[in-house]
């Protein structure tokens, strides 16, 4: 009977023990479910110092929507706003026999027809991680690039920017990256307050990813149609772009972006030379 009644305290003590665990445990999932959208707001700000931001956040990380802002960052007065709101959904799946992976659908009701789907993976044990992004086409408006400060906000520029992804996907570790598909980038019908010429052409921009012959992406800049006429090419080096070209506008309209052509190159002549790293 004593060694019974000995026991009793113990095995109370291990009931309580769990009973805390198990609050402990729910309070923990309750915070992650309700995690506000402000901190991923404030997460977003600081990984992109200050220049994309969310505002007016709402809802949890895992649902919610905001007000997307390009900013010239820290000390600044340059700002854009994308009209209407953007809206998220993560997903969080642990699997055993797979990477843990994030998955996430984006909707911005002013420039989407449909959200675009995104998968995170990561193996954190090698320092690995991949990002696929579904095929996916958006457009949005030129003048949101004024708020990034300069040279966009010299430049001013107005028109469409057509979006479309063919299966990209990003992949690296600690020591590289690497990418695989395509992006394409259309600015259609582009204008600027440099140059009374409106419009004064259409361009595409192509980032094709790397292939068993070339490791690293190629990024091509391409005239469809216009009088300001733009070309070039670069290449990753180092994780940073090498871009070189020109640009020139065809002999009716020399003067009307003549002071465009000054701005945005080095003037060598007719032509303006086109530097990035």
């Amino acid at each position: 009977m004593n060694r019974q009644r000995a026991n009793i305290p113990s095995n109370r003590s291990a009931g309580w023990g769990w009973a805390m665990a198990g609050v402990g445990i729910g309070c923990i999932i309750s915070l992650l479910i309700h995690w506000p959208a402000q901190w991923l707001a404030q997460s977003l700000t600081q990984a992109t110092q200050g220049q994309v931001q969310l505002q007016e956040a709402q809802g949890s990380i895992w649902q919610g929507s905001g007000k997307l802002v390009l900013t010239g960052g820290a000390g600044s007065r340059d700002a854009m706003a994308l009209p209407g709101r953007i809206a998220w959904q993560l997903n969080l799946r642990m699997q055993a026999w797979a990477l843990p992976s994030l998955n996430v659908q984006v909707q911005a009701s002013c420039c989407m027809t449909q959200a675009v789907l995104i998968q995170l993976s990561a193996q954190p044990s090698q320092g690995a991680w991949q990002l696929q992004i579904a095929d996916h086409q958006s457009q949005w408006p030129a003048h949101l690039l004024s708020g990034l400060g300069a040279p966009w906000n010299t430049l001013q520029p107005e028109g469409q920017l057509v979006l479309v992804t063919h299966q990209l996907q990003l992949q690296g570790n600690a020591q590289s990256a690497a990418m695989k598909g395509s992006v394409r980038l259309t600015a259609a019908d582009m204008s600027s307050k440099l140059s009374t010429l409106r419009p004064m052409g259409t361009y595409q921009i192509l980032i094709d990813g790397g292939t068993p012959a070339r490791a690293t992406p190629v990024l091509t800049l391409t005239t469809l149609s216009g009088s300001l006429l733009l070309n070039g090419q670069g290449q990753w080096q180092n994780d940073r772009l090498q871009f070189r070209g020109e640009a020139t506008a065809v002999p009716e309209h020399a003067a009307a972006l003549s002071n465009l052509l000054n701005i945005i190159g080095r003037r060598q002549g007719a032509r303006s030379l086109l530097s990035l790293g």
